[in-house]
């Protein structure tokens, strides 16, 4: 059985890490080469880096903060932001990132998915969804970063991005997203019954049990988290020890 992963997330604005809540009131975190050295060295499984007003602006992914980031690592480096075009993907793997993270530009143009792995293979291609519960208790994607409902579902949405290539599904629930409550386990438990490809969890831990249950009742291959990290709530470290102590298998 593969080792579940423990992935810190640096989300980016304007060169400083922050967080926030339900993707609102951002917040600073800190320096993400100093971040991204600190996690590596702590035993991080892998680091994703998220430039998350990229698309919402209209602008490229900083890719000297990449190369930063990159050259303190020994870690798998996943790259998202702005990423729209194969020579966006060219660019940022020339910086140092490991595999990229595409949200809003494959939901809109989903043959992007078919030409990063064309040319680069699935691994490279981790597809990000930010979705969120409505009212009628459908899931729904959103794009720009949680700004737009998109009018596809999350499991669609998911099974064609899984169709088209994608190496692995980073779904981050807006409802749980900063609020520190658990993941969106069921929704996590149902992508991972229709899916052969690895799923992320993302939004809402903010306790070790949170991550177990994730991998527990989620059936998740790997957690990402972010304010608990970057706040020093949870040490990663520490963290292992307990999900090994609970029969999970992860990488010591």
């Amino acid at each position: 059985m593969l080792a579940k992963r423990i992935i810190p997330c640096l989300d980016v604005k304007d060169g400083q890490t922050v967080k926030g809540v339900n993707f609102e009131n951002l917040r600073h975190a800190g320096d993400p080469v100093e971040l991204g050295r600190m996690y590596s060295e702590k035993g991080a499984d892998e680091l994703v880096f998220l430039d998350i007003t990229a698309s919402h602006e209209g602008r490229k992914t900083f890719t000297t903060m990449v190369e930063r980031v990159a050259s303190t690592l020994s870690i798998p480096f996943t790259v998202g932001g702005g990423i729209n075009e194969l020579r966006d993907v060219d660019r940022l793997l020339s910086a140092g990132a490991d595999k990229v993270s595409v949200n809003s530009a494959a939901l809109r143009r989903p043959q992007l998915i078919d030409e990063i792995t064309g040319r680069y293979g699935s691994q490279v291609c981790v597809v990000a969804i930010d979705a969120r519960q409505e009212a009628d208790e459908e899931w729904q994607c959103y794009v720009n970063g949680g700004r737009i409902p998109f009018g596809k579902s999350l499991l669609d949405w998911a099974r064609e991005a899984a169709d088209r290539g994608a190496g692995e599904i980073l779904f981050t629930s807006m409802n749980h997203d900063g609020v520190k409550t658990g993941f969106a386990n069921e929704a996590l438990s149902l992508l991972a019954s229709h899916l052969t490809i690895p799923v992320i969890a993302s939004g809402g831990a903010g306790t070790k049990e949170h991550f177990r249950d994730a991998f527990t009742q989620g059936h998740a291959d790997a957690a990402l988290a972010a304010s608990v990290f970057h706040f020093g709530e949870i040490d990663i470290c520490d963290l292992k020890h307990y999900l090994s102590t609970e029969g999970v298998n992860v990488r010591l």
